[in-house]
């Protein structure tokens, strides 16, 4: 080497260096990666809540907060827009399609034709372990005049509490499975009523029919399967809604706490069996009825859901459905006025 060499070696410095440059390849590889990374969870969710079973556990609790997560897969296309990302862009398009195509028809009115018939009233609320003040849902019967209520979680001194309260001159007949913690349930009616044979998994269920004037009898089953809260649970859960009756013959009527939302493959199942939804039916689906008292979950707040719910079968329209805030629960009761067939 010579000496002229050597001194232009010695005298370049690190700082004088050029910087180092990401190839462009490479940024694009990450660009990309990032982009697949944003949609490929709410392409697995929404192939998932399309598969016709509840596949796992965990999947039964997430599936409920299917409404929150299709509003967010909105965010993946334009991620993927921004990106330029153009496959990522057309796979996200069709998943944040998919996931509003199952989801935004509740808020919807379904614009069926409404029978002409006798109206038929239902209210249900779930107790929270008879926790309901006896006066509080007495008064609300009397504001709605309800021509069946349907309750869950009822202990025998709720039972008591209602009938000093004077639920009894306004719904003089009953079909009652009081139980001590969340196993209870009751049909009260405005008309004649026979009870029928509870639906007994873990919780109990009762089922009762109603002579309805004019329609004739009218079945009615107070819903309430045990919460899959855990995985022992699941079982228990899944049976108490295999179990319900199914449309055919008599004019059935589902009313209660499902612990189960429309996007679970349980109650898919009911409506393709021949039910409706009474707040999807007028374009109230995405009111959420629980909780409303502050809850968690492995440390987490859990959002407000949609599992309390009025099933009636495809005979009959739906002309009002809403909710109403009771104290000491953390369900909303749900009510609506159904218009049922002519006898």
């Amino acid at each position: 080497m010579h000496d002229d060499e050597i001194t232009r070696v010695a005298t370049v410095s690190p700082a004088s260096a050029e910087p180092a440059v990401v190839p462009r390849g490479r940024r694009r590889r990450w660009v990309s990666v990032l982009a697949w990374l944003v949609v490929s969870p709410f392409a697995v969710w929404a192939v998932l809540r399309l598969i016709p079973a509840d596949v796992h556990f965990r999947w039964v609790q997430l599936v409920a907060f299917t409404p929150y997560v299709a509003l967010a897969s909105v965010v993946a296309p334009l991620v993927a827009l921004v990106s330029r990302r153009w496959a990522a862009l057309a796979v996200s398009l069709v998943v944040t399609a998919t996931l509003a195509a199952c989801v935004v028809p509740r808020a919807l009115p379904d614009g069926g034709r409404t029978p002409s018939g006798p109206a038929l009233r239902i209210l249900s609320s779930n107790l929270e372990v008879g926790g309901v003040p006896p006066t509080a849902l007495v008064d609300l019967v009397r504001r709605l005049r309800p021509d069946v209520l349907a309750l869950q979680e009822l202990t025998p001194s709720a039972a008591e509490g209602l009938r000093k309260a004077g639920l009894a001159t306004l719904l003089p007949y009953k079909a009652e499975l009081a139980l001590e913690g969340p196993s209870g349930s009751g049909v009260y009616a405005r008309h004649a009523i026979t009870p029928g044979q509870a639906i007994e998994y873990g919780f109990g269920q009762m089922v009762a029919t109603v002579e309805v004037p004019g329609a004739g009898p009218v079945g009615i089953v107070s819903v309430h399967p045990c919460a899959p809260s855990d995985e022992s649970g699941l079982p228990c859960w899944a049976d108490g809604l295999a179990a319900l009756p199914r449309p055919g013959g008599a004019v059935q009527v589902l009313a209660g706490d499902f612990n189960a939302t429309l996007d679970h493959a349980r109650i898919r199942d009911l409506l393709d069996a021949g039910y409706r939804d009474a707040a999807d039916a007028t374009g109230d689906g995405l009111t959420t009825t629980w909780p409303f008292r502050p809850r968690r979950f492995n440390g987490f707040g859990i959002p407000t859901v949609t599992i309390d719910h009025i099933l009636a079968d495809r005979r009959v329209g739906v002309r009002s459905f809403g909710v109403h805030r009771l104290p000491d629960t953390d369900h909303r009761a749900v009510f609506a006025e159904l218009v049922l067939p002519r006898r």
